[in-house]
């Protein structure tokens, strides 16, 4: 790095990339650092610029000092340890010590004491709650939300019909000529853990999913106009039961509350839908199957006069974006219920179901809030007259 990029970066001030420090003494507060630049995309730590920007130049035994600090911060105060590198800047009289901290791929990083870091703005903060800790094993795939088991449930809560008619379609045999037991297959199938159901178990299979998981449903409302009113709706409903029983509900819901048009239909025909029935089918089912199981918040459905919005719990996961879903790239964030929806759902994986929706309706936007950890897709309505 030359001086005057340095001293560019220094009268810009801090940002989520670029930290300040003074000096660096202390390998824990420095690994810290290290750590929430690690979690969060990385950056770039500037020892010798104060917080306003202005350089405090460092000497030579005190860049020596510094090094040796910052190797030892990153090897033995970070869990997993990382590889940072150091640059000398000349500046005045002295230097500025430049540390680049690189977007770690051994995610979640932790410091020696067990704890999480991420940035936050141009400051870090500790990550102390269980769900964003949990997202971020998800996000390094250690963890995925439809395999944690839930307590309470076993295989007494499995509807056995819908199991055994599911069995015979995804194996070609019914459940009865296998010599594994119940339990076992559920197991294998990672629908069972231990002696309770996994989330995917239960969502596909339980009689009641929603009586050990009822914030997993579907909450749907249909509105006057082109804004949420506090107590004025034209429809509403809270859809629960198994993600079978949540897609139909949902897709039932939405074709109730949209226009049908005659076109070239008899006058008897129930004419056809404003919006092709397979573009909800494709975004309904993929919010399902997709949606963060770690985030306690149901799906919501909002039915305007101008569009129709469906957000689903948690942003694209890892590094997807919508360009990438546009072009049918995918990341699975629940393999257990990506392997098995496609019978139980018009769902059929691969990333090609935006694709088909976008090819029968292209007025579709996708918005991937990642502050507010949510993936919102709206269909934008014809404006009638």
């Amino acid at each position: 790095m030359e001086t005057t990029e340095l001293l560019e970066i220094a009268a810009r001030g801090e940002d989520s990339k670029h930290q300040f420090k003074v000096e660096a003494t202390n390998a824990t507060a420095l690994a810290q650092e290290i750590v929430a630049f690690a979690n969060s995309g990385g950056g770039r730590i500037f020892v010798g610029i104060a917080d306003d920007g202005t350089a405090h130049e460092l000497y030579a035994a005190q860049v020596g000092t510094l090094n040796q600090l910052v190797a030892n911060a990153s090897t033995t105060c970070v869990r997993p340890s990382i590889n940072v590198t150091s640059e000398n800047v000349s500046v005045g009289s002295g230097v500025v010590v430049v540390v680049t901290v690189p977007d770690g791929l051994g995610k979640p990083y932790q410091d020696h004491s067990g704890a999480f870091w991420v940035k936050n703005g141009s400051d870090k903060r500790k990550v102390t709650a269980r769900e964003e800790i949990q997202r971020m094993f998800q996000n390094a795939q250690l963890v995925h939300g439809d395999d944690v088991r839930v307590p309470g449930t076993s295989i007494a809560d499995v509807d056995l019909e819908v199991f055994r008619e599911f069995f015979k379609l995804r194996f070609e045999q019914e459940l009865d000529e296998q010599s594994n037991s119940l339990g076992q297959v559920l197991t294998n199938m990672r629908l069972l853990n231990g002696d309770s159901l996994t989330v995917a178990g239960l969502m596909l299979f339980a009689k009641a999913p929603n009586q050990f998981l009822p914030v997993f449903h579907v909450k749907a409302v249909c509105y006057p106009g082109s804004d949420i009113h506090a107590s004025a709706y034209v429809d509403s409903a809270d859809l629960y039961g198994r993600i079978q029983q949540q897609f139909e509900d949902a897709l039932g819901f939405l074709l109730r509350n949209i226009h049908w048009e005659q076109g070239d239909q008899g006058v008897n025909s129930t004419g056809l839908p404003e919006i092709p029935r397979i573009v909800f089918e494709e975004l309904v089912a993929n919010a399902l199957v997709h949606r963060d199981y770690f985030v306690s918040a149901p799906i919501r459905i909002f039915i305007f006069d101008n569009r129709i919005e469906i957000i689903s719990p948690g942003h694209l996961p890892n590094n997807l974006t919508v360009a990438n879903i546009r072009s049918g790239n995918s990341n699975m964030r629940n393999p257990i219920l990506s392997s098995y929806a496609n019978k139980v759902l018009p769902y059929r994986g691969l990333g090609t179901g935006i694709l088909r929706a976008l090819k029968e309706y292209p007025n579709i936007d996708f918005i991937d809030d990642r502050e507010g950890n949510l993936f919102r897709v709206i269909v934008n309505r014809q404006t009638r007259h």
